[in-house]
This record gives structure tokens, C-alpha cells and sequence, in this order.
């Protein structure tokens, strides 16, 4: 089933390793929706840090995913592919994708999919899947963050970041986050923080320390890696769980790890891109019956820094680059 479909689309390419500079608009045929898929016609999408690693040459595309950049996408369905049931023609998605997503028309796997929530702009929603498949999957599901505990993020005001503190907070942790400026500080606090802390004039170790009255955080999430993987250690708490989900300062390190069979934590981390439509389904069904709610009350929000046009990409990745945005960049087609 489709609706009337150009034969061509604008969709931008990574036209070799490189820089900014690389991101092209481009002309490219409208891909199909293949068996347990459904095409979007693409109002808006999100651009993640992927997205930079994969246009400078380190990040290359999985077997079979689209080699245009961008992992999430909001817009309406323009066709339905075999097996893909649950969605009809014209229906407002947002969708979480190996790729594809930097142009007017995107095939999805539908179990990726989830109604744009209550209350939100297409643009809004198209800013959702990357992040908050990522938190919930690594925050809850891998490390099992519960009401009650105390939860550590590094780079509290990134997409992920802002994420993080709004979920943990509306699950009923305490949250404590790190950033580079007193301005992401103060953001990270109104997103529910209780202490947001500099990195670059407060240790980290110490406050979650001092704050925990000697304790310490029950779940870090971690994307810097480097010397932060032995402050995690210090600054965990007994059973503590560390998940690491990129590694911004580099990913070998040497580590005492006598703390973490006396402190019995647990050492983690995962990535989402290459696992299976059936693992990324189930995500989406625990945040369409867990968060969607949260959303469409209010409590939690997407916090979108800048939306520039699809053309711009490059644009876009400038400003990424400069760490200077608190939240998510978007394009809008």
C-alpha cells in the first residue's frame, strides 16, 4: 500500500571521509518499503554524534542499512511494506533507523516505530528515538536503575544527557550530572538535576562522594571514556553498575580493578545501531506503555538547542562539533 510517490528525493551524502564540508545534497531514488517496513515521508530528523563519526570515515554504515546518514526520523507514512501491520497511510510516526535519515523519504522497520506523542511537534518527535531507545535500553534495561537510587551522567546537557536526567528523575532517582559551563549546569539542574557539576573547575568523584555522604552513584552512564572509567570506579557506590555508550577520550585505559570486586560493581556498555529489529521492537514497546505517558503529561520533554533545513546538514555538524548546544540539533525537510 502507498500513496502517490515521487520516483526521486533530496537526501544528503557523505560524498567522501572528512569534514562539515563532505554533507551534499543530493538527488537519489525514493527507496521502497521492503517486508516489515514502512516508508516516511520525512518532516524532520535528529542529528546525532553517529552522524559525525560515520562522515569522518569511523563509523561505516551496517550490511544492508542506507550509507545517507541519520538514525531517527519523524514524519507520515507514505507506504506499507508486506508483514508491517499496525500503521495505515498517513499515519504521524517517528522512528528510530540504521540510517537513511537525512532525507525526504525513509524506510523504517515498523516494530521501530512509535506515534508522534500527544502534544508534540513533528520536529519534536523526530528529536525522541535516538536518545531515548538509547537511555531506556542502558539506564534501565542493562543497568536497572530504580526509584529511590542515586544515578550519575556525564555530558548532562547532550541529546543523551538531557534525556537522561529527565527519565531518571521521573522514574524517582536522585540525579547528579556533569558539564563543561555553568550555563549547561543550570540547564541540566531545570531538567531535575540536584547538583550539576563543572568538570572543568569540580571534581566529579568528590561531589557525588560528598553529596552521597560517602556512597556514591548506584548507576553512572558514561560516553567519555579515557580517565573517566577509573573516577567511575571511585566514585561508584557497593553494587554499583557503569555503562559506557561511546568513548569521546578514547577506549583503552588502564584500570585498577581490585575496586570492583570489592565494590562487586558491574562494568558495561552497548551499542544500538547493528542490534536486531526484534531487540529494538521491544524497546519501542516499553516506551510507548513507560514514557510516551510521561511525555504527553508534560514531565518529560525533548530539548531541542537548533532546527536548521535539510540542506544545511553540514551546517548542523558545524555546531555540533563546537559542543556548544545544550540538547538536540535537528533538520527539518
Amino acid at each position: 500500500m502507498s500513496a502517490e510517490l515521487p520516483e526521486t528525493m533530496t537526501a544528503v551524502e557523505i560524498t567522501e571521509d572528512g569534514g562539515p564540508d563532505v554533507l551534499k545534497p543530493g538527488t537519489r531514488p525514493v527507496p521502497e518499503a521492503q517486508a516489515g517496513e514502512v516508508l516516511i515521508k520525512v518532516a524532520a530528523a535528529g542529528v546525532n554524534r553517529p552522524d559525525m563519526v560515520q562522515r569522518q570515515g569511523h563509523y561505516p554504515a551496517p550490511p544492508g542499512a542506507s550509507d545517507i546518514p541519520g538514525l531517527e526520523v519523524a514524519g507520515t507514512i507514505a507506504a506499507i511494506g508486506a508483514d508491517a501491520g499496525g500503521w495505515a497511510i498517513g499515519d504521524e510516526v517517528t522512528a528510530l533507523v540504521t540510517g537513511g535519515g537525512y532525507a525526504e523519504y525513509c524506510a523504517a522497520p515498523a516494530p521501530q516505530c512509535l506515534a508522534v506523542p500527544q502534544g508534540l511537534s513533528v520536529v519534536e518527535a523526530a528529536a525522541l528515538p535516538e536518545t531515548f531507545f538509547t537511555v531506556w535500553s542502558n539506564v534501565f534495561d542493562r543497568a536497572g536503575l530504580e526509584a529511590g537510587e542515586t544515578f550519575l551522567v556525564h555530558g548532562g546537557s547532550s541529546g543523551i544527557g538531557t534525556t537522561a536526567i529527565q527519565l531518571a528523575k521521573a522514574q524517582g532517582a536522585r540525579v547528579f550530572a556533569t558539564a563543561g559551563s555553568d550555563e549547561k549546569c543550570a540547564a541540566c539542574r531545570e531538567l531535575g538535576a540536584v547538583r550539576a557539576i563543572n568538570y572543568r573547575t569540580e571534581d566529579f568523584v568528590e561531589i557525588v562522594k560528598e553529596e552521597t555522604e560517602g556512597r556514591g552513584a548506584d548507576v553512572i552512564l558514561d560516553m567519555v571514556g579515557g580517565d573517566y572509567v577509573a573516577r567511575n570506579i571511585k566514585a561508584a557506590a557497593a553494587d554499583g553498575r557503569i555503562v559506557n555508550i561511546a568513548f569521546l577520550k578514547g577506549p583503552k585505559v588502564e584500570v585498577n580493578l581490585l575496586p570492583v570486586m570489592l565494590k562487586r560493581l558491574t562494568l558495561t556498555g552497548s551499542t544500538l545501531r547493528a542490534r536486531s529489529v526484534g531487540f529494538k521492537g521491544a524497546i519501542a514497546r516499553r516506551l510507548k506503555e513507560k514514557v510516551w505517558p510521561l511525555i504527553e503529561a508534560g514531565r518529560v520533554r525533548p530539548v531541542i538547542h537548533a532546527t536548521f533545513p535539510l540542506t544545511q546538514a553540514a551546517e548542523a555538524h558545524r555546531l555540533m562539533e563546537t559542543s556548544a548546544h545544550i540538547g538536540k540539533i535537528m533538520l527539518e525537510v
